[in-house]
């Protein structure tokens, strides 16, 4: 049976806008994954398994005796940005919206599922893996966690990310690096807070805060190597200070990217002895508290080369290049990537797209046949039909 391209669009579009306007964040995603189930039951899937890491959800999808297992991923959860902009389909849920396009990542791999599952093509089974909270880098854990690998295990992994600036109907990815880590820190200022006109009286921890925010700049200009990339970004800076009152606690707050772990080691070990330096030099106390929170997204070569062949099947060949730059932004697909093979690409959102976490974003709903069609496309030469 062949499935009419034309009427899967509609429906597609018809999902997504669904999902857009029904927004929710990472482990809320109760109706999300209750639609992606509902609509994968109604596929005729083998099994549609519920509630795995919290909200995920994992279709199968099997064909044949080939004993062979490929996974695609899509993920859920929507951001805490109250969306702009009067569409029809805009976030009911105050607070809530789809800033970074899992909606259409979701309804490209259910498109992907119903192909699969009226058309066949493949011999072998398919995963269809749901992911929630991909946002703040705990979804894919917590499926992890849940036994993921144990109960739904596959051999290779494929998942895709829409990009603004990148024409609709545009495919790239890369060997290696294509995002980075990412790091979270935080560094604690005690001093003696006091009188803003006396400030001799205490010992207060403003100035040393600035001064260590400054001084957090020469970790990546000089202490990484000019071949190394990172990135140190100071994002909040809070004091218990008021107009006329010195603080005596100031917290240091922000991020830090890279794409290796000796460079990740490299930053903290200069940010500690950066803050603790500072601080002694201000004679205050610091604290400092480092965590990793996405680790770094490294495609398989040979897996790349199978993507690169499926997008030439789904896209024009001038369409199709290489990301000649790894992204800083992180995804936590990589999580999956420290269990078995995989690749992940990205697809365009059109040159006009608003950013990615911007309130007036929204997914182009032109890219969704492209996404499917591509999933399907990658399943059907991994698991060629015999």
């Amino acid at each position: 049976m062949t499935i009419d391209l034309s009427a899967l669009e509609q429906e597609m579009t018809a999902w997504r806008r669904d999902l857009h306007a029904h927004p929710e964040f990472g482990f809320e995603e109760k109706r999300t994954s209750a639609f992606v189930a509902t609509k994968l039951r109604e596929f005729g899937l083998d099994e549609v398994a519920e509630g795995i890491g919290g909200t995920g959800v994992v279709g199968t999808l099997k064909r044949g005796s080939s004993n062979r297992v490929i996974a695609l991923r899509a993920d859920m959860d929507a951001l805490r940005i109250t969306e702009q902009g009067t569409l029809d389909y805009r976030s009911q849920n105050s607070g809530t919206m789809h800033a970074c396009g899992h909606d259409g990542h979701t309804a490209m791999l259910l498109g992907a599922a119903k192909l699969l599952a009226e058309e066949g093509g493949f011999e072998g089974t398919v995963r269809f893996v749901f992911q929630p909270a991909e946002e703040w880098g705990k979804g894919a854990l917590a499926m992890l966690a849940d036994g993921l690998m144990e109960r739904f295990p596959f051999e290779e992994i494929y998942g895709l990310h829409n990009m603004p600036g990148l024409p609709v109907g545009h495919f790239q990815t890369r060997v290696g690096p294509i995002m980075s880590a990412e790091d979270n820190f935080e560094i604690v200022l005690k001093g003696v807070g006091g009188h803003a006109a006396r400030p001799h009286w205490g010992n207060e921890v403003l100035v040393a805060a600035c001064a260590t925010v400054m001084n957090l700049q020469t970790i990546v200009s000089r202490r990484l190597s000019p071949t190394d990339i990172g990135v140190v970004s100071v994002t909040e800076l809070i004091t218990d200070g008021t107009r006329n009152a010195l603080p005596g606690l100031a917290r240091i707050l922000g991020d830090a990217r890279s794409f290796q772990p000796e460079v990740s080691a490299e930053i903290e070990k200069q940010m500690r002895i950066i803050a603790e330096g500072t601080a002694l030099t201000y004679n205050v106390a610091a604290e400092v508290t480092y965590t990793r929170e996405f680790v770094p997204l490294l495609n398989d070569a040979a897996l790349v080369d199978e993507a690169f062949a499926a997008a030439r099947t789904v896209f024009e060949p001038e369409h199709i290049s290489t990301a000649h730059e790894p992204m800083t932004g992180s995804e936590d697909f990589a999580r999956f990537l420290e269990h078995v093979p995989g690749c992940f690409v990205f697809v365009g959102n059109g040159k006009d797209s608003a950013p990615l976490h911007n309130p007036a974003y929204d997914f182009n709903d032109d890219g969704l046949l492209h996404g499917a069609r591509l999933h399907a496309t990658i399943i059907r030469q991994r698991l060629p039909s015999v």
